[in-house]
């Protein structure tokens, strides 16, 4: 947790192949403090939190691991909400909900919502740098094709930017 001064700290729960402890740390610390500003901005009565679980997505995660999980988040107390992140869904969140009080798994994938902010926020800063919110030709990087920055791609698409796009499986990029 980074901050809870607002509230419980609100965020996702990752699942990544860190490759050790100190990579996994750094990391959700860096998207803690990212969860109490974007959440300070929203207006919203939350403080930000993240968790991080060390291992392949694809290959590692069983009920057990998080299960283990969501013990471990419900001796904080209510003091953190986790929800989808990298690596995990809202089946995921479910079985968190087994061990753990309190879990975001809403009936709906928020990252296309999330998807839009970046969108209107890139719309935006091309008003203020180039006078006007059109993105066509505009050239924008897009780093991580997921459930958040697929959806980007295609808004971005839709308005004719520039796309130049990676992420880590190759065959999501093409």
């Amino acid at each position: 947790m980074h901050d809870t001064t607002l509230g419980p700290g609100l965020g996702g729960v990752r699942m990544w192949p860190y490759p050790d402890e100190e990579a996994a740390l750094t990391d959700v610390l860096r998207l803690a403090q990212g969860m109490t500003y974007k959440a300070a901005v929203a207006g919203l009565n939350f403080g930000g939190g993240k968790s991080v679980i060390i291992g392949d997505p694809a290959t590692e995660k069983t009920e057990a691991l998080l299960r283990a999980h969501g013990r471990f988040i419900q001796t904080l107390g209510g003091r953190y909400i986790p929800g989808v992140d990298v690596g995990t869904g809202k089946a995921d969140m479910e079985v968190l909900k087994t061990e753990a009080k309190r879990v975001f798994a809403g009936t709906q994938d928020p990252s296309p919502m999330t998807a839009l902010g970046v969108f209107e926020t890139i719309r935006a800063c091309a008003r203020a740098a180039f006078g006007t919110d059109d993105l066509g030709g505009v050239h924008v990087a897009v780093q991580g094709l997921g459930h958040v920055g697929e959806p980007l791609v295609r808004l971005l698409a839709a308005e004719n930017a520039k796309l130049t796009v990676a992420d880590v499986a190759a065959d999501r990029a093409a």
